[in-house]
């Protein structure tokens, strides 16, 4: 019996207990379903506030209420969780700012998971925002009101947040940046209804056409197009067998197989299916004193905490003359993971890009290019390849990849880039060598000055130290102009600390090449230059491809230069410049008729016209600059051949861009009616001017009337030329011309070297090895390894 008192006693006790929580419970529904909540705005108001540094205001009604869970099942989706919502919300902006508000909304509201309260996480699956509107501003000290001061706490906090989709309807956002003197406004809404991403990818493809178009023209649009249909079937190939491959493997379907509208497959395989487009954007304003205008789509729900989601996004953006669009999609936006475009590109310029990009690069003329664009951000640095594009540079294509990488101190920009058909002329805008009417179609206000042939723009050395480079460029086949014997071209172009080098710059010239290493510190100013280039195997008839007389000619040219310079243009540097250039021309043949064009020998020249042509030996030839100042002082200048020996001397000066150069021609064997008197060649690189020196010939002809008055036959005697020149020293020119060319630092200047005892007019006979011979039997041991060293290297 006291055994069943005490279980009665337990059971109404254990009742009590449980109607008592039921009671309370009871009372906290009906508490928590009538309470006001609007009486905790102002303390929901301090707790934010001092959390964010800012002021943060709920002005219109703060609720709680009751759902039941989403996407829950079993046991778990009786348990009912807490709806939030607040309307008319505000966010301050510093008080140096010209908007009050960072950001208002006209309502936010979301749910919270209950049951993982328990352990101290705070699960948000999805937040919607209504009208959000949001204000940037920076001003020219770098301070902006996107970077809040938040709360920080000495302990550790033992809550986690994990936040879901966000979500929004409508919205605008407002960008004032003195820095980049951007002031624009966004305004987003909703499509009306979705949108797959691959209608969205044919609608940009017609569009970037049809700007491609615009930019570079109908015909290079068109070869653009047929460039980016071969690069996308291959790659399309090589994804469609990759896939299979995987798929077979998986005994699954193949995945190359599913629409463009719901998945991307590329050649990593395929990708999880990428929601439509739901809302579309339009911007406004100017950016950089230019005009910004443009519009996009983005995706309907964003995903905060599924990395694997893709988020779609589509732009089309014109800013200034240069366009921009992209469609794809961002993983893992909330964190900005990876991105994974098709970008289109179109400017005026390349160098138009470094305000959006912050890339240095070249002054181009008109361009268009398409690519895949891929990117990861990175707390180290961010990565981005721009892959297997292709495009159009003026007349010439251009291909590659190329990879950004956000190192420290500086990004450093990496590539191979191919051009198939280069255009010769589309390389002139990159030394500021094209037309006035070129620089002002890309922006350019400085002008060529008329009279200079040397280019005059100056390096925007400024932004050589933003970025380092290091890409190598091929042009396969050259297309220029019919008398230039260039062929194609290679470089190495690497920019480091604010120093640009090309090493080496390498062009296929006349059967042969000329390569130099140039190299440019900007870190300094003026600018510091230093170029060494080799001649080699240049063949004498390549070199004058439409020189009719010298199609017939043979042998080889050969040369070197050592050069340093200081200045901000290719003309400032060469009117500094101090070092040495040499140039050899082996053994070999020439058109008798040129030769003797050159000499003014009047019969022969008649002769030749009337009777053909003969080819003349060349023993040697060679010049040696020694270059002060910009100044070319002519140390050795002379050619010998079989029938004529010809002396230059005189000087180059690249500062006035003048020449004052006399030919002296001397011929070999008795001529009849010769006018072998010196020439001249004066004038600028622009305006030359060749002719007789006229004071010679005046007492040539002076004499011819004398002895004219005499005896008519007498009047001849000034046009009979003898044989009264001895040839040149070949071994001793060759052996000088083996010793390297040598530059002092930029800056200095290049010591004087008299000219060798042979050259002198004292000195003209040969050596002894020379001596009764035009050329030597058996020449001297370093002689003929001086002018192996040209021949082999």
């Amino acid at each position: 019996m006291a055994q069943a008192r005490t279980t009665g006693k337990i059971g109404r006790i254990v009742t009590w207990i449980f109607a008592v929580l039921a009671v309370l419970i009871a009372i906290l529904v009906v508490i928590f379903l009538t309470f006001d909540w609007n009486r905790l705005r102002p303390w929901v108001d301090d707790k934010v506030s001092e959390a964010i540094g800012r002021r943060f205001e709920i002005t219109g009604d703060l609720k709680v209420g009751w759902q039941r869970p989403p996407n829950e099942t079993g046991w778990k989706r009786w348990v009912p969780w807490p709806r939030f919502s607040a309307e008319k919300i505000t966010i301050a902006n510093p008080d140096w700012t010209r908007e009050k508000f960072f950001a208002t909304l006209d309502e936010i509201d979301f749910q919270v998971a209950v049951l993982p309260l328990l352990a101290h996480d705070i699960v948000i699956p999805a937040i919607n925002l209504v009208n959000p509107s949001i204000d940037i501003e920076r001003l020219k000290d770098n301070r902006n009101n996107w970077t809040f001061k938040f709360k920080q706490s000495n302990e550790p906090s033992t809550w986690n947040l994990r936040l879901g989709d966000i979500s929004l309807a409508k919205g605008t956002v407002k960008v004032s940046d003195e820095v980049t003197k951007a002031e624009m406004q966004v305004v987003i809404d909703t499509l009306g209804q979705p949108v797959p991403i691959g209608d969205v990818m044919k609608q940009q493809e017609a569009a970037s056409a049809k700007s491609s178009a615009e930019m570079v023209g109908k015909s290079g649009a068109a070869k653009l197009n047929k460039q980016a249909d071969a690069a996308a079937a291959s790659e399309a190939s090589a994804a469609s067998a990759a896939s299979a491959a995987a798929a077979a493997n998986a005994s699954a379907p193949n995945p190359a197989s599913v629409s463009a509208n719901t998945s991307i497959t590329t050649k990593e395989g395929p990708k999880p299916p990428v929601p439509p487009y739901a809302f579309g954007w339009t911007v406004k304003g100017t950016y950089n004193g230019g005009k910004v205008s443009g519009d996009g789509k983005l995706g309907g729900v964003l995903a905060v905490q599924d990395a694997q989601r893709p988020f779609p996004v589509q732009a089309d953006v014109r800013l200034g003359d240069t366009h921009i669009a992209f469609v794809g999609t961002v993983t893992d936006p909330a964190h900005l993971a990876a991105l994974d475009l098709r970008l289109w590109v179109q400017a005026v310029s390349m160098a138009h890009l470094y305000p959006f990009t912050g890339v240095t690069l070249p002054e181009t003329p008109p361009f268009a290019t398409e690519g895949r664009l891929t990117g990861q951000f990175r707390e180290d640095g961010n990565v981005f390849h721009y892959e297997n594009f292709t495009g159009r540079v003026g007349g010439s294509d251009i291909n590659g990849s190329l990879v950004y990488a956000g190192k420290k101190p500086r990004p450093l920009l990496q590539g191979e880039l191919v051009s198939h058909l280069l255009q010769f002329k589309d390389l002139a805008p990159i030394i500021g060598a094209d037309s006035n009417a070129s620089k002002a179609k890309r922006g350019d206000t400085e002008k060529q000055p008329s009279a200079k042939a040397l280019p005059t723009e100056e390096f925007k050395t400024d932004r050589w130290k933003s970025i380092d480079a290091d890409v190598k460029f091929t042009g396969q086949r050259i297309i220029k102009d019919a008398d230039l014997p260039i062929t194609d071209l290679y470089t190495h172009v690497i920019m480091k600390d604010g120093v640009l080098s090309f090493e080496p710059l390498k062009f296929g010239v006349a059967g042969g090449a000329i390569a130099s290493n140039i190299h440019l510190d900007g870190s300094a100013a003026p600018l510091k230059g230093r170029v060494s280039a080799q001649a080699r195997h240049l063949k004498l008839k390549q070199l004058f491809p439409t020189v009719k007389t010298m199609q017939s000619a043979l042998g080889e040219v050969n040369g070197d230069a050592a050069l340093s310079a200081t200045g901000n243009s290719p003309a400032a540097l060469a009117a500094t410049s101090n070092g040495e250039v040499k140039a050899l021309i082996t053994q070999g043949t020439v058109s008798r008729l040129y030769m003797e064009a050159a000499g003014l020998n009047v019969a022969n020249v008649v002769y030749e016209k009337l009777f053909g042509k003969r080819d003349v030996n060349i023993n040697c030839a060679a010049a040696d600059f020694v270059v002060t100042d910009g100044v070319l002082d002519s140390r050795v200048f002379a050619l010998d051949t079989d029938d004529a020996v010809i002396n230059v001397d005189g000087t180059i000066n690249l500062k006035t861009e003048g020449m004052d150069l006399g030919v002296h021609p001397h011929t070999k064997g008795f001529r009849i009616f010769s006018l072998r008197s010196p020439l001249y060649v004066k004038g600028t690189f622009k305006d030359p001017k060749v002719g007789v020196n006229a004071g010679a010939l005046a007492v040539r002809g002076g004499a011819m009337v004398g002895l004219g008055l005499i005896n008519p036959f007498a009047a001849l005697i000034p046009l009979i030329a003898p044989n009264n020149n001895k040839p040149l020293p070949c071994q001793q020119m060759l052996a000088d011309m083996s010793r390297a060319p040598t530059a002092p630092p930029a800056g200095k200047k290049q010591q004087a070297k008299a000219a060798p005892a042979y050259m002198s007019s004292g000195a003209a006979a040969p050596g002894a090895a020379d001596k009764g011979a035009k050329k030597p039997a058996t020449p001297a041991a370093p002689a003929a390894a001086s002018a192996a060293q040209y021949r082999g290297s």
